[in-house]
């Protein structure tokens, strides 16, 4: 049975957003679905991907940083984080009804029925897909690939402890993606910053997790926010620290220098402020904590810049 939301707004989302003000009516519900309204989602999906591009910059140099390429990888980090929060939503529509955060989406709520999802799911990936394919063969081939993530990660929650890990798989794939794009194959270097992402992405999600440590343990949702308990701060501060270690054994593997170095230093400074200031027990601090990675985001891509640069 549908929640009744006569607003149509979504409890997790941002009041008086950019969508529900001045997107067309017809259009919010699949906005809401894609999560335009709460961006923090896309950036995450695409830092990943200039992280790649920036590392094959410091790796050569001569081939400069691929604007361009980032460019294209925001389109495409725009739509298959709007597909893949669908297809998220398409097969969580029953947990969603049962938890407070969730209930107002759109499925559950009953502003889009899961055929008419399913159909805007085929439109973004059609999308994202002729982003993809303007990229080399070997990248298309990788993008190709991580389309397995993508599809098993809704399911994990329901099975394993850790449904973060293989968010982190898929969200920092783009590490990969970004590497490949202008090199047109895999090395080291990239696979190195790839397990780094990984653990950053781990350690924000059960940050994020603890949101709905309460109502994922009355319907059985497992996440490393359950799992952690009362260690949560010790345990993401450990993969927070691997995650730094490995940006920077990544950036000197690729031939970069003390400027990385230098300035990733400010990065460990935010993810050091998420973890001092954290306090799942206060509305909403989980969720700003969270939110803070969107500069780590700019501040790795900019380190890999000035590297390049200098």
């Amino acid at each position: 049975m549908n929640t009744p939301n006569p607003t149509g707004t979504v409890a997790d989302a941002q009041q008086d957003n950019w969508l529900d003000r001045y997107a067309p009516e017809a259009v919010k519900p699949y906005g809401r679905l894609a999560r335009w309204d709460r961006p923090i989602g896309f950036w995450l999906l695409f830092w990943p991907c200039a992280w790649g591009v920036g590392l094959a910059a410091v790796a050569e140099p001569l081939f400069g940083f691929g604007w361009g390429a980032v460019l294209l990888m925001f389109i495409g980090a725009v739509l298959m984080r709007g597909a893949g929060c669908t297809f998220n939503d398409i097969v969580d529509r029953d947990i969603d009804m049962k938890v407070a955060r969730t209930r107002s989406r759109p499925i559950p709520s009953g502003q889009v029925s899961a055929a008419e999802a399913t159909y805007f799911l085929v439109a973004q990936a059609l999308l994202a897909s002729a982003v993809l394919f303007q990229f080399n063969r070997f990248t298309v081939w990788a993008g190709v690939a991580s389309l397995g993530l993508v599809a098993i990660y809704p399911f994990m929650k329901r099975i394993t402890w850790w449904p973060q890990l293989f968010l982190g798989l898929a969200f920092s794939y783009g590490a990969l993606v970004g590497w490949t794009s202008q090199t047109g194959a895999l090395g080291w270097a990239p696979l190195v910053l790839y397990a780094g992402t990984i653990l950053w992405v781990i350690g924000y999600d059960t940050i994020y997790a603890l949101q709905d440590v309460e109502d994922d343990a009355l319907v059985g949702v497992k996440s490393t926010a359950r799992l952690f308990g009362a260690n949560v701060r010790p345990a993401v501060a450990t993969l927070y620290a691997g995650a730094f270690v490995l940006w920077n054994v990544a950036a000197l593997m690729a031939g970069g220098g003390m400027i990385f170095s230098v300035i990733s230093l400010v990065a460990a400074g935010l993810l050091a402020w998420q973890l001092w200031t954290l306090d799942a027990t206060v509305p909403e601090n989980p969720l700003i904590r969270f939110k803070n990675n969107h500069f780590v985001g700019v501040v790795l891509t900019l380190a890999l810049l000035a590297d390049w640069v200098w």
